[in-house]
């Protein structure tokens, strides 16, 4: 072998290692992993052939690269200097995606994907994020220190290759670039067969855990990158059209539409405060049972409030959740949030419709991250925000002030209120860099349970936990407060998650919850006002859509709704009940109705039908009809989204 193929064979196996070092890493290190092992030789077989991939085209350019001339390391001084250098920068960029993709996976237990460009347009906020979350310069110094040492092997790579002295026949030569290109093209194609390896390849594996594990976050960001777009498909949505009127009760007589005019039943006009609890995610709460006894005031009110323990977020992220509360719609947008998009940010709200009602909206930090101010400003009408710099409190961390804080100085407000009101509080404190204030650590005791216990139960860290916990703290405090104020009998409380969080619920749920990741869409979704309403636990399927819809119902007020919320206590038929989710990231949509979920992956049109309910097969018989049924409804609820999202204009605005 020549001085040439020497040097490149060994580089990029050099970055080969760096990539399968990785994988392991995390398959040994994530709590989100913890537990896996079905499967887990496959994955690792099909995350290396991701990693092929990646080394066959680096191989293949360094190789073309190295045959111009002056770019040839072993004839030019120019070529030696030239490769230094874009080895050296090639290491930096390597280390540093490979170092964020283990950051992201942490957060988001996904790998990094196209996604995550969301979070460019609130820089400043996502810096301040992470620089309050992580060792920013330890990292700094892991990425220098890590690509220093790539750089070293690199020159010793060089050198050790400068040294061969074997000089090869040129037909010896033309014969080795011809079976590099090909071993190369192998590797690039990724597969014997008609079609080439797809990063949807790894949603094969049944288990969206082992999936996340196999990719390569190159492979993952750029694969993820060309599906973002997302425009409604008139003829799609009037095909679906008949299915989804029938099931959101719209008379289809007349022109396509989804109006529905519900009259009022009450003379009274009680207060509606709606809480958007950030992460609150099911399975590591009290309310279905986990050990670490997470949520013990919260779950006290459910005993006394209507809990729906079946309710589902349509996607994953806050910016998306409070879009989908607020207007009824899943923002099924794949390039960016609906929030942001200009075209559709104008929007029609059930909000609108408590009339005579004073609109008040509180989070602790800025509306201004993901346009959420605009859409609060533009759609809800008169509307009050209370944010950052509006408090007598100090900010404890990137998100602004405390939970806690923020609930009293919210409280404080609508005890002056002397007109109903309908107010939406924002929750901050379960999420990164969870911030215990230390005006709170005599009265709130922090916990410490072993590792294993904690990846038993749902949680990563300490820290996490704890964060989880103070947000039950939080709520406690606000609801001793509001009792003793005056408005607090006249005055529907609701609670909803923005979302879940992606992880391993274990033995707490059936399996199916943490192998098709249900476990970041299913939340709590509580209303509480025992002096207005009776309580009682339902476990129809239910959707964060619903919420208003529903607020709306309790309350007794007329509205209008054209979207796809349902008033879920005035249902007569709840076995139709429909859940509609997205997950952005691996591109799947999905529904789930009665004991069954159904998903479709947009990339390869893979689909699986499982029960969530219990881990038994699904029995022949119900295969082909139900089968198809699920297939219709799933594209049915996606297709009319995106046609919602660009026809929910408010009434004033002109078509």
């Amino acid at each position: 072998m020549n001085k040439k193929f020497h040097w490149i064979l060994l580089t990029i196996f050099v970055f080969f290692i760096v990539m399968w070092v990785d994988r392991i890493f995390l398959f040994f290190t994530s709590g989100y992993l913890h537990g896996v092992s079905k499967n887990i030789f496959k994955t690792l077989w099909l995350g290396t052939r991701y990693d092929f991939r990646e080394i066959g085209i680096l191989g293949v350019i360094i190789l073309l690269l190295a045959l111009i001339p002056p770019l040839d390391p072993f004839r030019a001084g120019f070529g030696r200097k030239f490769w230094i250098g874009l080895l050296s920068v090639l290491s930096v960029v390597v280390v540093s995606v490979y170092v964020i993709d283990a950051i992201h996976f942490d957060y988001l237990a996904q790998r990094l994907n196209a996604s995550i460009l969301n979070f460019i347009p609130e820089g400043n906020t996502s810096v301040l994020m992470i620089w309050q979350t992580y060792p920013v310069i330890k990292l700094v110094l892991l990425i220098t220190f890590l690509s220093a040492l790539l750089i070293f092997f690199f020159r010793k790579i060089f050198n050790t290759a400068n040294k061969q002295v074997r000089v090869i026949s040129r037909r010896r030569n033309v014969s080795l670039h011809i079976a590099f290109i090909l071993v190369a093209g192998i590797c690039i194609f990724g597969k014997f067969g008609q079609y080439p390896l797809r990063w949807s390849d790894a949603f094969e594996l049944g288990d969206s855990r082992l999936s996340q594990l196999a990719l390569n976050p190159f492979q993952s960001f750029f694969s993820s990158m060309s599906f973002r777009h997302v425009r409604y498909d008139e003829q799609a949505s009037k095909k679906y059209y008949p299915m989804l009127a029938s099931y959101l009760g719209v008379d289809s007589t007349g022109k396509q539409g989804f109006e529905r005019r519900i009259a009022g039943s009450n003379t009274t006009s009680p207060n509606v405060i709606l809480v958007i609890c950030e992460s609150f995610s099911a399975y590591k709460s009290s309310m279905w049972g986990n050990p670490l006894n997470t949520t013990p005031y919260f779950n006290s009110l459910c005993a006394s409030g209507i809990l729906f323990d079946h309710c589902f977020t349509p996607h994953f992220g806050t910016a998306r959740g409070v879009w989908a509360t607020i207007t009824g719609i899943p923002d099924v947008l794949l390039d960016k949030t609906a929030s942001r998009d200009p075209m559709i940010v104008d929007q029609h709200t059930i909000v609108n419709d408590f009339v005579g009602y004073e609109k008040d909206y509180f989070i602790g930090g800025s509306t201004s991250w993901a346009n959420i101010k605009g859409v609060l400003d533009d759609n809800i009408e008169g509307i009050n925000i209370h944010e950052q710099g509006n408090y007598n409190a100090d900010k404890v961390d990137v998100w602004g002030i405390s939970d806690k804080n923020l609930f009293l100085q919210a409280n404080q407000v609508l005890a002056k209120k002397t007109a109903p009101f309908f107010a939406i509080i924002q929750t901050s404190d379960n999420h990164r860099p969870y911030t215990i204030p230390k005006e709170d650590k005599e009265s709130f005791k922090t916990v410490s349970f072993p590792r294993d216990s904690l990846l038993l139960f749902g949680f990563q860290s300490n820290e996490e936990l704890n964060a989880f916990r103070y947000t039950d703290f939080c709520f406690q405090q606000f609801m001793e407060a509001a009792k003793k104020e005056k408005y607090f009998n006249n005055t529907l409380f609701v609670f909803i998650g923005d979302h879940g969080i992606r992880g391993n619920a274990g033995d707490m749920f059936p399996k199916a919850w943490t192998t098709n990741a249900l476990t970041a869409f299913h939340v709590p979704l509580l209303f509480y006002a025992p002096a207005l309403i009776k309580s009682g636990r339902h476990s129809m399927i239910s959707s964060q859509v619903d919420v208003l819809p529903t607020i709306a119902g309790i309350i007794g007020i007329p509205y209008v709704n054209k979207t796809m919320g349902r008033d879920l206590l005035h249902i007569k038929d709840t076995t139709s009940n429909t859940a509609f989710f997205i997950d952005h990231d691996v591109r799947n949509i999905a529904v789930i109705r009665g004991d069954y979920l159904f998903q479709h992956h947009l990339l390869n049109n893979q689909e699986l039908m499982v029960r969530i309910n219990n881990n038994d097969p699904i029995s022949k018989e119900m295969t082909n009809d139900m089968y198809n049924y699920m297939h219709e409804l799933t594209f049915g609820f996606y297709e009319t989204s995106k046609y919602m999202l660009f026809n929910n204009r408010k009434a004033h605005t002109k078509y």
